[in-house]
């Protein structure tokens, strides 16, 4: 007897694992499961591709992918000499003053640059605060090895004039407004500190790191800017995107759920095929060895059930029984 194979279980699992890997793709890659430090050093990487025989000042866009949309970043190399003696102009929303050193000392630098756009209050929550602008990021890395990853952060520094970041997309503060907006800078070891905006929507630091401008929630705003903060840039696409963000999140969860559940239906599947294959091989070994009575001719036994166990029974004997009394003379 020979047994017709069923269909295998993994089919349906590989009809539906394309599609559902396609949906988890997103999920798989948000950058929600990052803390910010890990974010520092995967935006260095990004950044540091981007460059390809850079030219000294000039900043080059990184390329980042797609579930890091929202967020900007680019790289920019500079002689340390340079940086002490003329600082940098204009470097996006960043003016860097002379007299800015680095520690450890590295004859060329790159500055990378963040925007964290639309992501700024999920890497640096602040409880108590609204952002009024994006967090800005300005870190230096030496710069003797562009196709180094990870590396750790030189320490910069402004020695005479501090280094200012002007946030243009939002309107004046209201000097009648209280409370007023605050520069708030986050620097490497985590800490956090609170300064007054300077004329013209500009933060002043000493050391790099991470800042943005903020107002205590439920303090009235100083009013719409001349356009939502981050488009500027290029880097924020609003909250259209934030809610496709959300759905795709949503779409990726399901998938997951139903992935678990067709890998687990079809691991029960394959075990339960594999018993019930296994009692039919057995069934058909006791079919054969109960046909080869005396010189291989016999009857074959019926296969019963005894509550979960099944074996061969005879419905009949051959021999009847024969009471020994009836041999004694």
């Amino acid at each position: 007897m020979r047994f017709q194979n069923p269909s295998p279980p993994f089919t349906i699992l590989f009809t539906f694992l394309p599609p559902l890997l396609l949906g988890l793709t997103p999920l798989a890659a948000q950058p929600l499961g990052i803390s910010a430090r890990a974010l520092d050093a995967l935006l260095q990487n990004y950044a540091f591709k981007s460059m390809d025989r850079p030219k000294t000042g000039v900043p080059y866009d990184a390329g980042l992918p797609e579930n890091l949309a929202g967020i900007g970043a680019s790289a920019m190399r500079l002689r340390s000499g340079s940086l002490r003696t003329r600082g940098v102009r204009s470097y996006r929303e960043f003016r860097i003053p002379t007299g800015v050193i680095e520690q450890p000392y590295a004859k060329r630098v790159v500055l990378v640059y963040h925007n964290l756009g639309n992501w700024s209050s999920l890497f640096y929550p602040l409880p108590g605060f609204d952002y009024l602008g994006p967090v800005l990021g300005l870190l230096g890395y030496d710069a003797s090895n562009l196709s180094a990853t990870d590396l750790p952060e030189l320490e910069i520094r402004a020695s005479e004039k501090p280094i200012s970041i002007s946030f243009p997309n939002f309107a004046e503060k209201n000097p009648n407004s209280s409370p007023s907006p605050r520069c708030v800078f986050f620097d490497l070891q985590g800490s956090v500190e609170f300064e007054e905006v300077s004329p013209g929507n500009v933060c002043n630091v000493f050391k790099q790191g991470h800042v943005s401008i903020v107002m205590e929630s439920g303090a009235p705003g100083p009013g719409p800017g001349p356009e939502p903060w981050g488009a500027a840039s290029g880097h924020g696409k609003g909250r259209g995107r934030d809610r496709s963000k959300g759905w795709k999140i949503f779409g990726s969860l399901i998938g997951v759920l139903v992935l678990m559940g067709l890998v687990v239906l079809a691991v029960l599947r394959v075990k339960e095929y594999k018993n019930e294959r296994r009692k039919k091989e057995k069934e058909e070994e006791v079919k054969r060895r109960s046909g080869r009575g005396g010189e291989g001719e016999g009857e074959a036994l019926e296969i019963t059930s005894f509550g979960n166990i099944r074996a061969p029974f005879a419905t009949v004997t051959r021999t009847q029984p024969v009471l020994e009394d009836h041999y004694v003379p």
